[in-house]
């Protein structure tokens, strides 16, 4: 790193208050977000635990309720390479990914790296693109690379994926495939705000965005530093073996005819780590499980048909098994 590097990053912690710890900083950053997204704490506090477990989010709700703004937002907040795609039915695969293009100077091919080439991508209404296009983001949501024209290119560090979908019984929308789903850390919903919190967004908003205000408190650096710091949170192996309890149950129970993955089991215990990192622990309790459970597992798990049309959801089976596994003490 060479000095101009050091002196922004001084810069940048100055910014934030002095605190050369990056935990320090959290509460800001919660703060920040909370400023631009009212009443919606919880979802801001998820948000960031998917950043420090180095996961991908997953948005679904109806249109205007704040999924793309949380998420630049929070792209704002932190000083690293930041991508918005906007997905359309037209859009391509080489359209995230990049292609090589033809150089009539000295007739030679140069690839352009496309958009998910960063660190934090926004992929705004991903579910209106094709499924071909979809595609293009596995590979790089689950090892971090892409791999175009044959040749494997590594992607920045960190890298994740925010993203928003509107529900899949609107129009012109392609249901993300249980493979793509499943890639995903955390699956959010943010529901509508009260009727006191809309009265505030409406006068905070009357002369400019809160967004427009934020500035950067974690830099690159910073969130890598935090990222390893989450792997070493302490998970107790009775509390591991809670966890693997509760997806053995998605597997067996009738009402499901896909449970939960391998990966969704890493997935919870790394988000539960960040749980507890980001409440100030140094070790990982089963209500972290229980609570991290609604977001990491929920969007993991296929209903039978019966179940589908039935009056049975996916947060409820999740639910029941959270209730009828014994947790540890």
């Amino acid at each position: 790193m060479d000095e101009q590097d050091l002196a922004g990053n001084s810069d940048s912690s100055a910014a934030a208050g002095g605190h050369s710890d990056p935990a320090a900083r959290l509460p800001e950053l919660s703060a920040a977000l909370s400023r631009v997204i009212r009443g919606k704490q919880e979802a801001v506090d998820v948000l960031i635990t998917a950043l420090l477990a180095g996961g991908s989010v997953l948005m679904d709700d109806v249109p205007g309720v704040g999924k793309t703004t949380l998420a630049k937002a929070l792209a704002k907040c932190v000083d690293v390479a930041f991508n918005r795609v906007q997905f359309t039915p037209d859009l391509l695969p080489s359209d995230i990914l990049g292609a090589s293009i033809y150089k009539p100077t000295d007739g030679s091919f140069e690839f352009r790296e496309g958009p998910v080439f960063c660190n934090v991508l926004l992929a705004d209404e991903i579910n209106r693109a094709s499924p071909r296009t979809q595609s293009a983001l596995l590979e790089a949501m689950s090892e971090s690379q892409a791999t175009v024209e044959g040749v494997r290119r590594e992607l920045p560090s960190p890298f994740l994926v925010l993203a928003t979908q509107n529900p899949v019984d609107f129009h012109g929308t392609y249901p993300l495939p249980e493979a793509q789903l499943d890639r995903f850390l955390i699956y959010l919903n943010l529901g509508y705000p009260d009727a006191e919190t809309e009265v505030d967004i409406l006068f905070d908003q009357a002369i400019a965005h809160p967004i427009d205000s934020l500035q950067p408190i974690l830099s690159r650096d910073d969130i890598v530093t935090l990222q390893n710091a989450v792997k070493q949170v302490h998970v107790d192996r009775s509390v591991g073996q809670y966890m693997v309890q509760l997806v053995t149950e998605t597997r067996n129970d009738s009402r499901l005819k896909l449970g939960v993955s391998p990966r969704g089991s890493l997935m919870l215990f790394r988000a539960t780590q960040a749980a507890a990192f980001l409440a100030g622990r140094d070790y990982v309790t089963p209500d972290d499980v229980q609570r991290m459970s609604r977001y990491v597992l929920a969007h993991r798990i296929v209903l039978t048909s019966k179940s589908r049309y039935g009056t049975v959801s996916k947060s409820a089976v999740i639910d029941d098994i959270l209730s009828s596994v014994r947790v540890p003490t």
